[in-house]
């Protein structure tokens, strides 16, 4: 029986994934619809692609109340996928778990998940939240190693980058730029010695030299997430964000002005006084320089270190995954929406293909993580040419 799938937004990764859904070796089995107030980015996709069993519906995603609500027309689905904004994940992913629907989610909402625990469970329902490239593979990740090894450190490293270095910023957002500045302004929760740290973004820089791109810059920003707490047995947990040497600087000397401050100001505009918060009209500015355009290259670099012991030898080790990923110019699919976007459709495939193995609840990948999740997502990624390296040191 075919099964339908509905993609809520379809944007840069939204519309990646819904073409990923519907051209693999299964797609037959797939209907896929896709839903967002514009539609133009994932029908370019359909036309480019030849792809077929996708549906556009044109529908705002802010709407939950009213009778042309997406809400109304999720009884349809089997599975939902979630790929709106931060700012409207959290209510989106409310609103289809009070549905009955299970939802795999890359939002990356900035609030609390666990009052969504209970209401799946109250719905019969399930989800997986945070399920991208990091979050999501870093948590999938651990998560297994927890069950295998008894772990002391983990590191994450993580960036996504333009191939072509261009000053000032030598920087392209893939996302908003609003949820970038927000990266750069919110404090960093780091784990050490069983002691949670808080720490500015932007702080503690470190020059890392990478085979296959050069020398970037490592610093602090809160991307641990819900491993900060889901882990309370590992005493030391990082994470840090990479660009090019010297962007930090940059990004510095905005903050020191007050141009990513939140608090609103009073300007004068055609003689009116209006208010402003100062990062809106930084990010505003910013669109057009930071944009990622069709024709721009671009690389996802991510390195994860996870040192403990083996608990089947005995042994102290660290393993280290290590992944090297460009924009692929045959589809138009950029690196980031690869590596994001296939990481999630790999766990709607597993869900689909695997009934009853993910648990009524809403969880981050790490605790519904195993071997079997990691191997298969790990094959589906591979098969598409997304390739993680794995060394024991």
């Amino acid at each position: 029986m075919q099964k339908k799938i509905l993609v809520l937004g379809g944007g840069m990764v939204g519309s990646v994934m819904a073409a990923d859904l519907s051209s693999n070796k299964d797609s037959s089995n797939y209907d896929v619809t896709v839903m967002d107030i514009n539609v133009e980015r994932i029908s370019k996709l359909i036309k480019t692609n030849n792809l077929k069993n996708i549906t556009t519906l044109t529908k705002d995603l802010n709407d939950l109340e009213s009778e042309n609500s997406f809400v109304n027309e999720l009884q349809h689905y089997d599975i939902i996928v979630g790929a709106v904004p931060g700012f409207m994940g959290y209510k989106t992913v409310k609103a289809v778990l009070q549905k009955g629907k299970p939802i795999i989610d890359i939002s990356f909402f900035p609030e609390d998940y666990s009052p969504l625990n209970q209401i799946a469970i109250e719905n019969n329902t399930y989800g997986v939240f945070d399920i991208g490239v990091a979050p999501g593979v870093a948590n999938l990740l651990l998560g297994y190693y927890n069950q295998i090894m008894k772990i002391t450190d983990f590191q994450c490293l993580v960036g996504g980058l333009p191939y072509q270095r261009k000053l000032p910023f030598e920087y392209k957002a893939p996302f908003s730029p609003i949820d970038v500045l927000e990266e750069y302004t919110r404090p960093a929760r780091l784990k050490i010695n069983n002691e949670i740290i808080i720490k500015d973004a932007l702080s503690e820089p470190e020059l890392i030299n990478f085979e296959k791109v050069g020398t970037l810059e490592a610093f602090n920003t809160d991307g641990l997430r819900s491993i900060i707490t889901s882990f309370p047995n590992i005493p030391n947990l990082k994470e840090k964000t990479m660009r090019f040497p010297g962007h930090i600087d940059l990004i510095k000397n905005l903050k020191m002005i007050g141009l990513l401050d939140e608090t609103e100001i009073e300007i004068i505009s055609n003689n009116q006084k209006v208010n402003i918060k100062p990062i809106e009209l930084t990010s505003k500015l910013l669109i057009d320089s930071w944009k990622l355009d069709d024709k721009d290259d671009e690389f996802t670099v991510m390195q994860i270190k996870i040192k403990g012991e083996n608990l089947s030898n005995k042994k102290i080790e660290t393993v280290q995954y290590d992944l090297f990923d460009r924009k692929d110019f045959t589809t138009g699919y950029s690196s980031m929406a690869r590596t994001t976007g296939f990481t999630a459709t790999a766990l709607v495939n597993y869900a689909l293909e695997n009934a009853g193995k993910i648990p009524i609840g809403f969880y981050p990948p790490e605790l519904i993580s195993n071997k079997e999740i990691c191997d298969y997502i790990f094959n589906y990624l591979k098969s598409r040419n997304v390739n993680y390296s794995i060394n024991i040191i």
